[in-house]
């Protein structure tokens, strides 16, 4: 007998995202679960800081915000609801969602997953967290829970979970497994796969792209899947889009989970009909043997100032204020342990207002004493302030340094973590790790297609036949790159190799870069190890979560054939 599809839809890409969105897919078409994406990296830090003032906090209150809005509707339209905004304490989330439906009397049957926390085996980390599977929120859903709330899963969990509930996959079914990853991997950040942050945006009408609606899975019981959006909602769904969202936060063709592996390079798009795209032939392979733990704690301070340089001889000037605050902090017993100093031309030769006659030399200190970034920072700066080159100001004076945290990854047997579905009722139920693993190897390089035939080029963008989307995975940077015809493939393959990427992006030049090929999605992934220092939360670079990297490539010029123009 064949079952219903399942249609899951998705309500949250990140801790403060759209509020209304909850309603939005509970309102705007028929849907079975409704998922929200709550954690990253730098939100468990976030929550973890949370914790210490408070032990009974540590989850995403906006969720018992959006609940108190919605739980009737949901309840009303028979949609179970799946987040991972238990964050660090699921069990008091659970809680206090019983408590909010108690409060508005509405039945609902709230279970929680736990097991995850793994602090108490790392007494340095604020919060030590292992990515979960969708097993435990299975077991909650075949009991009968309405709502599911986790703590750190992987996000792609919050789809396989609902799909094994629903089709009854055997955890060996690997090829179904993987379909729904790949589906819950698109759906993870919400908007971005219906248009948002999108490289092409410029080619559609700026008003559908004003309040792109959110993102939903029509999923089959064979793991096929149809990637829409509610009738009537903004923003868009094409190939183009999702496939910008398959290549965010991802390495290479294994895309590993505590499920399963799933195959990047078998996926195949298909744009079925206007904003719907279809994802078929997705392939899966067995989990690797241990789980990811992804470790949060504070690196020490930090503290900056930034000045502002106009006008003529920018350069001299920022020699001049660099010297006097070298010799400065030289001076003191607690010169801080890590200086760095960037200086970004934004300033324009005869420019029209003085912002755009400006450029801005930035000074970041760090370290783990706060008065050697605060103090002895803020006293050399102002220090200055009618000592040095013409024009001085800052855009703020230092502060007193704040505190910034670091990210790291580290792996665990998958069978040394306690893995406990807590069902509505109390009942425990333990969830067996997986039994049949293999060890996570790099896939064989794919054969490469025909170079596109010599022809006469044209210096332009990257950007004109490339799109790009660039995140961040602890220290590490992605950047994918794809394209949208077969002769762009048969060029951008050959031409936008690793040596080019890192000439590109100077910023990689002395680090390692690891290049993936992706024929089926016409798509290149560049993960740039190191890029990003210890992670989101140490802030170590301009743009810390590397949001912008793959745009910066794509403003890159290079000499492209003009048949591609």
């Amino acid at each position: 007998m064949t079952v219903a599809p399942l249609r899951i839809g998705n309500a949250s890409g990140f801790y403060g995202d759209r509020f209304d969105a909850m309603r939005e897919m509970l309102t705007g078409g028929p849907l079975d679960v409704l998922t929200g994406d709550y954690l990253a990296e730098l939100t468990m830090l976030i929550l973890g800081r949370d914790r210490l003032k408070n032990p009974s906090g540590g989850y995403a209150r906006t969720f018992l915000g959006q609940l108190e809005e919605c739980l009737g509707l949901a309840h009303e339209r028979g949609v179970r609801i799946v987040a991972n905004a238990g964050g660090l304490n699921p069990a008091g989330l659970a809680d206090a969602v019983r408590q909010l439906a108690d409060r508005l009397g509405i039945p609902v049957r709230v279970a929680h997953v736990e097991g995850d926390d793994l602090t108490a085996g790392h007494p340095r980390s604020i919060a030590a967290h292992a990515y979960l599977g969708g097993a435990g929120i299975a077991a909650c859903l075949r009991e009968g829970a309405d709502i599911v709330v986790t703590g750190r899963v992987t996000d792609a969990a919050l789809v396989t979970g609902p799909a094994v509930a629903h089709f009854g996959w055997a955890p060996d079914a690997y090829d179904r497994l993987a379909g729904a990853v790949v589906a819950g991997h698109v759906l993870e950040c919400g908007t971005q796969a219906t248009g948002g942050n999108y490289a092409f945006f410029t080619d559609h009408d700026p008003a559908r792209l004003r309040h792109p609606g959110f993102p939903l899975a029509e999923l089959h019981e064979d793991g096929t899947s149809v990637i829409t959006k509610h009738d009537g909602t903004g923003g868009l769904v094409d190939i183009g889009t999702v496939t910008a969202q398959l290549l965010y936060e991802t390495s290479g063709a294994r895309y590993a989970g505590p499920d399963v592996t799933a195959r990047l390079d078998s996926v195949r798009l298909t744009q079925e009909a206007p904003d719907r795209v279809r994802i078929s032939g997705v392939r899966g392979e067995a989990p690797p043997p241990t789980l990811k733990v992804g470790l949060n704690r504070l690196g020490g301070y930090r503290n900056e100032v930034v000045f502002v340089l106009t006008g003529l001889d920018i350069e001299a000037k920022a020699a001049l204020v660099r010297d006097q605050m070298e010799a400065a902090l030289d001076s003191v017993k607690s010169r801080p342990a890590e200086v760095r100093w960037d200086l970004a031309r934004t300033d324009h030769p005869d420019a029209p207002t003085e912002e755009t006659a400006s450029a801005l030399l930035r000074l970041v200190v760090r370290d783990r004493d706060q008065d050697a970034v605060g103090r002895t920072l803020s006293g050399a700066a102002i220090e200055l302030a009618l000592a040095s080159y013409p024009g001085f100001h800052v855009i703020a004076p230092p502060g007193k340094g704040s505190p910034y945290g670091v990210f790291e990854d580290v792996y665990v047997p998958q069978g040394a973590v306690e893995h406990v579905a807590v069902l509505h009722d109390g009942r425990r139920v333990p969830v067996a790790p997986a039994t049949d693993t293999l060890a996570l190897e790099p896939a064989p390089e794919p054969a490469l297609p025909e170079p596109l035939s010599p022809g006469p080029t044209r210096r332009a963008p990257l950007g004109v036949v490339a799109g790009a989307r660039s995140g961040d995975k602890g220290g590490n940077a992605n950047v994918g790159v794809w394209v949208r015809s077969d002769d762009a493939w048969r060029w951008l393959v050959h031409q936008l190799t690793a040596d080019r990427f890192q000439n590109l992006i100077t910023e990689s030049c002395h680090l390692k870069v690891v290049r993936h090929t992706l024929p089926n999605l016409r798509a290149l992934n560049f993960v740039v190890e190191g890029i990003l220092g210890e992670g989101v939360a140490s802030q170590h670079r301009f743009d810390p979560q590397a949001k912008a990297l793959g745009e910066w490539l794509r403003s890159r010029h290079l000499d492209i054939p003009e048949a591609l123009l």
